[in-house]
């Protein structure tokens, strides 16, 4: 019945039909005759003619509509296929599965997704990251994650984790290029950290991130200062006080979501000589569960004797 009524509009029984209007036929003066009106009811009158357009027009009506169905078909398979597949890749993330995720998210490494791309972008960085990866395959995995993440963010700049990711792999990068290549890359690493901040002020991490920006030229050395002066008219540098507003501000959004972050907000409190507030936050460290390979790391440095003394010794001092 749909089919009917819609086709039902390209036949109009005793009214001209829509469309352009032709000139009527008319006797000329060279006993010629111009167009007249082209009308549904002449049509009519042929059966034949009739059927054969009524034919036409519902093959390709149909044809139409089957291209729609299918091609809306196709994009909402797609879409739901990527679904899953991001469901299933932070279902591992979460659980601490390196290896599993980044062989699930490779099998997809030309994928056009963005949050697809910049979560092989993290799994590879992760990957690298792994005791047991060799040095060489460390920084052949820290230079494809700086692809994917670059790809990433090509394809939607308006992702927050495309800018955290990407600053973070152009960091990892610049520990194979060299000091003034790093140093060079601190203000692009800052402006996407500062940009996914911006796109989400929720995302923790990315706050972290800023905070360990500001800490790194914060305690960069004198050397590294020179070359960053001869290098740059303005080089980059912040404050431990900075470092400590981005890191309290990350734990407020985020109230213990990083044990990396708990280890800097203590690290940054000896620096500033506040050794109450740098023993708390250390032993906040130390009591942190270890989920990922980082947090692992984190806790065998609080565990080691000589830190658990140094704590200890803090506590007192600070009572």
């Amino acid at each position: 019945m749909a089919l009917a009524s819609r086709l039902w509009r390209f036949v109009c029984l005793g009214r001209a039909a829509p469309g352009p209007r032709f000139p009527a036929r008319t006797p000329s003066s060279h006993g010629q005759c111009g167009l007249r009106p082209f009308r549904c009811s002449e049509v009519i009158r042929n059966p034949r003619t009739f059927r054969r357009g009524l034919l036409f027009s519902a093959l390709s009506y149909l044809g139409f509509e089957t291209y729609q169905v299918i091609s809306q078909a196709a994009v909402v398979h797609a879409t739901t296929q990527v679904e899953e597949i991001l469901e299933q890749a932070d279902y591992l993330y979460e659980s601490g599965e390196t290896e599993k995720l980044y062989q699930l998210l490779t099998q997809y490494k030309e994928s056009e997704d963005a949050e697809l791309l910049w979560r092989l972008a993290r799994a590879s960085r992760d990957r690298a990251q792994l005791s047991r990866t060799s040095e060489e395959e460390k920084q052949l995995l820290v230079y494809e994650a700086l692809e994917y993440a670059k790809r990433a963010l090509e394809k939607d700049e308006s992702s927050f984790a495309a800018h955290k990711w990407y600053a973070i792999c152009i960091s990892d990068v610049g520990d194979y290029e060299g000091i003034k290549v790093k140093i060079a890359n601190a203000y692009i690493i800052k402006e996407h950290f500062e940009k996914a901040i911006e796109l989400n002020p929720k995302d923790a991490t990315s706050i972290h991130l800023m905070g360990i920006w500001c800490y790194t030229f914060a305690e960069m050395p004198w050397y590294q200062r020179r070359i960053a002066k001869m290098l740059f008219a303005t080089p980059p540098s912040s404050t431990y006080e900075e470092a400590l507003g981005y890191f309290h501000r990350a734990e407020q959004v985020d109230p213990n979501f990083y044990s990396k972050n708990l280890l800097l907000l203590g690290k940054t409190y000896l620096k500033l000589n506040n050794k109450k507030l740098a023993a708390l936050w250390l032993m906040k460290a130390k009591d942190y569960p270890a989920h990922t390979e980082e947090d692992k790391q984190v806790k065998h440095l609080q565990y080691s004797k000589g830190r658990q003394v140094f704590i200890e010794a803090l506590l007192k001092k600070g009572e």
